[in-house]
């Protein structure tokens, strides 16, 4: 029985290549804590998550305070009862997004050295649903960009294979949201899928008179409409709309996701795994969704959610957003709009060392250890 020896934190803060803004804020910033962990067979498993920008200092004093020395001379392939323990030693923090984001870059790190040392890809040790899932795109639909770039990049998209591309919208004038859209969904045609996202930036009214005048253009969702907490509210606009409604970038326990499916309040469920609190989690939120018949669609974090939308049967669509690049050595292996999984033991992240070492932020790491 191999015990964990030495557990690695580091924090990367990366700066996105694009000007990404929503309703609601710019994305100027992703903190990026990284957790590698070494069992006494030398084996080791790296896991990471990620801000947008604010909270990276909490998690990691989180990590080295109070996570990271309990996995040592814990058996590392005990999985579920290690992600039990740490989430009681913070019960008094959770649920929410700090404890959420360091328990996910542990339990992933934890998944990484499972699948190493059983010499599978995470997409077949965690279910093994199929090889590749269909891309839709968001980097080209920031709210800020003007329409005709908007044409631009989904005509683009579309000419890759890519299935559909997102579209931020909460213009200050829902005729403004209209106009945009409508130019995008008179490029493309009717097949072409277009998501939008609202980022939490609508009242339960605001949302119902946008979702009315965006039936006509036949959206693929509408994400976020409301505050995440507003389960009731989106309740109320589910049933007064037949766009289907997608929740969960901004979800933090398994649970939320249970009562919005047992409301009827979702029809897409796009769970993070960095926001869920990690891989574990993840999947018994995927599994409780089939449950409901109603996909996966997971929110960011490209690299890692290739493999776990390829493990569960109801894993739809990869959202295509790059922030890895400058941190690895391969990309994403994508062909004809699809993306597919890596076939290499691991969760599939090929992590440049010489650049980690190199970015990482020296009040963040640290080595914990016997």
């Amino acid at each position: 029985m191999a015990k964990i020896e030495r557990v690695e934190l580091r924090m990367v803060d990366l700066v996105p290549k694009v000007k990404r803004t929503d309703a609601i804020q710019s994305f100027v910033s992703q903190e990026t804590p990284i957790v590698t962990i070494t069992d006494s067979d030398g084996a080791t498993g790296t896991g990471y998550s990620y801000t947008i920008g604010t909270g990276g200092s909490s998690v990691m004093r989180l990590l080295a305070d109070h996570l990271a020395p309990r996995l040592i001379g814990r058996d590392a392939d005990m999985i579920e009862a290690i992600w039990h323990e740490l989430e009681f030693a913070t019960h008094a923090t959770t649920i929410g997004a700090i404890t959420a984001i360091a328990l996910a870059a542990i339990d992933t790190a934890l998944w990484d050295l499972r699948a190493k040392k059983q010499k599978l890809p995470l997409w077949k040790l965690a279910g093994g649903a199929k090889e590749r899932c269909p891309l839709y795109t968001t980097e080209g639909g920031w709210l800020h960009i003007e329409t005709a770039a908007l044409v631009d990049d989904a005509l683009q998209a579309k000419a890759k294979g890519f299935t559909g591309s997102k579209v931020k919208i909460g213009r200050p004038h829902v005729s403004e949201d209209v106009a945009r859209l409508s130019a995008v969904r008179a490029a493309v045609g009717d097949a072409y899928e277009i998501m939008t996202d609202c980022n939490q930036g609508f009242s339960v009214d605001e949302a119902i008179r946008r979702a009315e005048r965006l039936r006509p253009i036949d959206l693929a969702w509408i994400e976020e409409p409301l505050p995440a907490d507003d389960i009731d509210g989106h309740v109320r606009l589910s049933n007064s709309t037949s766009t289907p409604i997608a929740v969960g970038e901004s979800l933090y326990s398994i649970r939320h996701f249970r009562e919005y499916m047992q409301k009827g309040a979702c029809n897409i469920v796009q769970v993070d795994v960095g926001r869920i609190g990690g891989i574990t989690p993840w999947l018994k939120v995927a599994h409780a969704a089939e449950a409901f018949d109603i996909p996966v669609c997971p929110h960011f974090l490209m690299e890692l959610h290739v493999s776990l939308v390829c493990a569960v049967q109801n894993g739809k669509y990869v959202e295509y957003i790059p922030q890895l690049d400058d941190l690895t050595g391969s990309r994403l292996k994508i062909e004809d709009g699809h993306a597919y999984a890596p076939s290499e033991p691991g969760i599939g992240i090929d992590w440049n060392w010489d650049a980690v070492k190199a970015m990482s932020i020296a009040e963040f790491t640290c080595e914990i250890g016997r």
